[in-house]
């Protein structure tokens, strides 16, 4: 017999949810891959962007507009897959955003926590120099290997640790402030403070990336879904932190003072970036995620030195993109490999390098 509705059958809601087959190796490499060529887009974008003449434009308002574009992509996609129903896409985000607050509140955990983390890093930087800075920050990648295995229960074999502490001393070498900028220390502040703030923030910057990942992992909530979630608590902090430090700014010259081509280029490359970031943690994690991270910073590098002439490789450069090198390597490899192994192996590459 069949089932009698006396209003009528219930109306279909489209949820996106994700599917429910494993994730092909492809999609990891895709994203990761993908993230290299953003991040590095994007540092030299950013470095052309603020230092070309005539009125700069406001970064706290570039965020915000950032983040606008992060929800306008995730819509889109949304309609796409929709086949192009407004009313569908609409009654999808009633059903999971608007009648699951207690999901969408869980957002407001990582918003939250960026905007403490950049906090903290101004903090440090007011009572560090810029050494020792750089250096306590790479701190990040060892805890958010920490959080991976406490919070997402994640086995990193023994190999794999020797990579995350080869690729957090690498990229501390890599961005080493060359000539005095390295070695001279503040007058002014407080030690203790800079390195309790920085610290915090690496503990902040692991906890908020493994936290956003085990929300993606855990759940059958699509990743769209999730990043309009995050997207709008991440909206409403970025406009308070425009009224907070820039509203005199704003009121004198306007919203979109300093704004150019180039300008929404670099928020284009940035909004697109943080949906790349959010597919990286789906489909590869957190750990990747700062390799890929490392690798950008050194093929920024290289391009600045080649076609920018704005960059000059320092032996200690050289020492920390062998590191990340040898780290990327390690971290590949699918066979655990012995401590005493892996360390015989990268010294006797530095002696052929002449760095022993």
């Amino acid at each position: 017999m069949s089932r009698a509705y006396p209003e009528g059958p219930p109306e279909k809601v489209f949820v996106p949810n994700a599917p429910p087959v494993p994730t092909p190796k492809i999609y990891k490499y895709a994203a990761l891959f993908t993230l290299v060529l953003q991040t590095t887009s994007i540092i030299l974008l950013l470095r052309v962007s603020r230092t070309a003449s005539g009125v700069k434009y406001l970064s706290s308002t570039a965020v915000a507009v950032t983040e606008v574009l992060k929800v306008l992509i995730c819509l889109a996609v949304m309609l796409v897959q929709s086949g192009g129903s407004v009313v569908e896409v609409v009654r999808s985000l009633h059903a999971e955003i608007w009648l699951k607050p207690v999901e969408t509140l869980k957002l407001l955990i990582p918003a939250a926590l960026y905007t403490i983390q950049n906090n903290l890093l101004f903090l440090a930087l007011s009572h560090l120099d810029a050494a020792t800075y750089q250096v306590t920050y790479q701190l990040k990648i060892l805890t958010t290997a920490i959080f991976s295995v406490t919070m997402l229960s994640k086995r990193i074999a023994s190999h794999q640790w020797i990579a995350v502490l080869l690729l957090t001393i690498g990229v501390a070498l890599v961005q080493m402030p060359a000539g005095t900028d390295a070695t001279v220390k503040k007058k002014e502040g407080n030690t203790l403070i800079g390195l309790t703030a920085v610290i915090a923030a690496c503990f902040s910057s692991g906890f908020s990336g493994v936290y956003f990942e085990k929300l993606l992992k855990s759940s059958k909530t699509s990743l769209w879904i999730r990043n309009i979630q995050l997207g709008a608590f991440s909206i409403i902090i970025a406009l308070a932190g425009v009224i907070v430090a820039d509203w005199a700014a704003v009121r004198e010259g306007g919203f979109f003072q300093g704004y150019n081509w180039l300008t929404w280029v670099v928020i284009t490359f940035h909004g697109v970036g943080g949906i790349i970031v959010a597919l990286t943690i789906r489909y590869a994690d957190n750990i990747l995620k700062c390799f890929a991270g490392a690798v950008s910073i050194i093929l920024s590098c290289v391009i600045s030195y080649v076609f920018l002439n704005d960059f000059i490789p320092t032996m200690v450069f050289t020492l920390g993109t062998f590191m990340v090198i040898v780290a990327t390597e390690t971290h590949r490899r699918r066979t655990s490999t012995s401590s005493p192994d892996i360390l015989r192996r990268f010294i006797s590459l530095m002696k052929v390098n002449g760095k022993v």
